[in-house]
């Protein structure tokens, strides 16, 4: 009988929680974790808590940093007329991997879904709105993820953001129904990009 309280156990369970970290793999993680030098296994340890501790949202667009504003609010290089919105501060990762986008983001930090209890009210777009308000762009790029969940949500946004006049463009839907942005390669979200279309009534 395996014994529930061995740390080796409670560990696997905790790697379990983990979002796509199914019971073997989290069995693998937690024997590589075990198996490495104090010294490594303290470092890891240390670098998790550090994680935690400082990393938090930043104030203008929501993404996970440890300065704040974050780097994409403040690099003067990035081009202020263009706003891609993601659901998810680690949809910003696979953007930037594609090196083609160089505007501001904004992250919801969620997507419609009355299923999980997340409506209009949850999403908190007044943030998104004044930005939009004070700034002087050109475009919006709602790249929200191409499930029933992010399809919904890039119709509340372009319901609610139509009034300010600026263009709107939607990722081209070279990205899979269903799938996630943080799941597709490069050159998937490259084309997607670069073959965004604009949304009209």
């Amino acid at each position: 009988m395996i014994d529930q309280t061995h740390p080796l156990n409670l560990l696997i369970e905790e790697l379990k929680k983990i979002p796509s970290i199914g019971a073997k793999t989290a069995q693998r993680i937690a024997f590589y974790i075990i198996s490495l030098p104090q010294e490594e296994a303290d470092k890891l340890a240390k670098a998790i808590k550090d994680a935690k501790r400082n990393t938090f949202y930043c104030s203008i667009c929501n993404s996970m940093t440890h300065v704040d504003p974050c780097q994409y609010c403040t690099d003067s290089s990035r081009n202020d007329e263009v706003l891609c919105i993601v659901e998810e501060p680690f949809n910003i990762f696979s953007i930037e991997k594609t090196e083609i986008y160089t505007g501001r983001y904004y992250v919801l930090l969620g997507a419609l879904s009355p299923l999980k209890g997340v409506g209009p009210d949850e999403l908190k777009t007044e943030k998104l709105e004044k930005r939009i308000k004070d700034g002087n762009l050109k475009e919006i790029i709602i790249a929200t993820n191409p499930t029933v969940e992010g399809e919904s949500t890039a119709v509340y946004l372009a319901k609610i953001l139509k009034d300010f006049n600026i263009k709107l463009t939607r990722l081209a839907m070279g990205l899979p129904v269903g799938s996630d942005i943080d799941y597709a390669d490069q050159v998937t979200i490259k084309k997607a990009l670069e073959g965004r279309t604009e949304i009209k009534e």
